[in-house]
């Protein structure tokens, strides 16, 4: 599948993989300054300087980058953004400091990954009552904890 994807900042990276078979695509701060800091408990909207057509019937998710979130403590305040098909503005994202400690972004770095998906298109059908399940309302725990 091709995407296309626009710089709208002279300085932005286009997303890359690590490796061949990585489903994430890594995407890069593209800062107005050198670098910005992220206080203990902290968000910072983060940009990457680029825009992309997504294909009608796929989203972009942008997922916390396992290291950053291991090692660093930062992760997408809102835990995955979504970036429809349909959307043309710059993309970007709330970066959230976890840690205890002030965490520092450097123009450039990898923040996050955006992997892109299929969805469905649904249509909600109201009922008076739904099926049942051996499962019924349980949740929380209601199969085991281990």
């Amino acid at each position: 599948m091709e995407i296309n994807i626009k710089k709208l900042n002279e300085n932005a990276i286009i997303p890359t993989r690590g490796t061949e078979d990585s489903a994430g695509y890594d995407l890069y701060a593209c800062l107005e300054e050198e670098n910005i800091s992220i206080n203990p408990g902290e968000s910072v909207m983060i940009k990457f300087g680029i825009s992309v057509e997504i294909p009608k019937g796929y989203f972009g998710a942008i997922f916390a980058r396992s290291g950053m979130a291991a090692k660093r403590n930062l992760r997408p305040a809102n835990c995955t953004a979504v970036i429809d098909s349909d959307y043309r503005g710059e993309l970007m994202l709330p970066l959230y400091n976890d840690s205890k400690v002030v965490q520092v972004i450097e123009n450039k770095d990898r923040v996050a990954q955006m992997v892109i998906m299929p969805y469905l298109n649904v249509t909600f059908n109201e009922v008076d009552k739904l099926s049942e399940t051996d499962r019924d309302q349980g949740g929380f725990g209601s199969t085991g904890t281990k």
